[in-house]
């Protein structure tokens, strides 16, 4: 398995905002330049893979590089197969400590589209909007490295944090919502649901989905009745009970599994 951004032939793995010339060459600067350079000391020959963050990669060649900019010949255009059919957004209950760099990190490697830290009722961390917009910058870090190391196509976005209430009405948009609930029906209800969104990926029905997990004290019963007005369908994962951590990351082990492309 590829460690820390390196794919395939040991091939550095880049996200940017192609700038691509006319010759078919594209450009890095910034940030992706300095670490070209300086840390991973690159040079010309040196073969890397870039993402455009739209599902396409470019495997190029460097030709120049400095720490302000690398300059590359584009040997080939193709799309990126680590992206699931579906987007699955997951909202997360704000756990305590660093449990969330976990949870993005595993995510983003399962396959995530998106995750959204949601502030639920019995969500124990709180904090101000300044505390709130660093801690979303470094979840975004997180959610970047996650993505180069596992090969994806995109950058899984890292939301801003919702209130239960607005995450509801986030979710309200998505083609089917999964709600694992210790107090959910038995394995067979929610092997059937899983056996429907399985069917309905495969005949193209199915194109967003949203996983609920709650924090370390669960959901408050009015949460999950909100959820199920807008068509959330309760689901259990087995007669063990999961740490909040362990939930999403087993739920998107679960659709990967289904939802994975030939």
């Amino acid at each position: 398995m590829a460690e820390d951004g390196e794919i395939g032939r040991n091939m550095h793995r880049f996200f940017a905002d192609l700038v691509q010339s006319a010759d078919e060459r594209i450009i890095l600067s910034g940030e992706n330049a300095r670490h070209a350079a300086l840390v991973l000391r690159l040079s010309p020959g040196d073969e890397i893979m870039v993402g455009s963050g739209d599902g396409r990669d470019y495997s190029c060649r460097i030709e120049s590089i400095t720490a302000e900019e690398v300059v590359a010949e584009i040997l080939d255009i193709s799309g990126n197969a680590a992206e699931l059919p579906v987007e699955i957004a997951l909202f997360q209950g704000f756990p305590k400590g660093d449990k969330l760099d976990l949870i993005i990190q595993k995510s983003v490697e399962l396959g995530v589209h998106r995750i959204v830290p949601v502030w639920m009722s019995r969500s124990i961390v709180k904090m101000d909007e300044a505390k709130a917009k660093k801690r979303r910058d470094r979840y975004q870090s997180i959610s970047e490295a996650a993505a180069k190391q596992s090969g994806r196509g995109i950058i899984p976005e890292i939301g801003a944090f919702l209130s239960m209430k607005d995450a509801v009405k986030e979710a309200a948009k998505l083609d089917r919502i999964l709600l694992p609930y210790e107090n959910a029906k038995g394995m067979e209800y929610t092997r059937k649901v899983l056996s429907e969104i399985r069917d309905e990926n495969e005949n193209g029905k199915v194109k967003s989905l949203g996983i609920f997990i709650g924090p370390e004290g669960g959901f408050e019963e009015s949460e999950v009745t909100a959820l199920q007005e807008i068509g959330a369908e309760v689901i259990t994962l087995g007669h063990r009970i999961l740490r909040t951590e362990t939930a999403g990351m087993t739920m998107m082990s679960i659709l990967s599994y289904i939802l994975e492309k030939d």
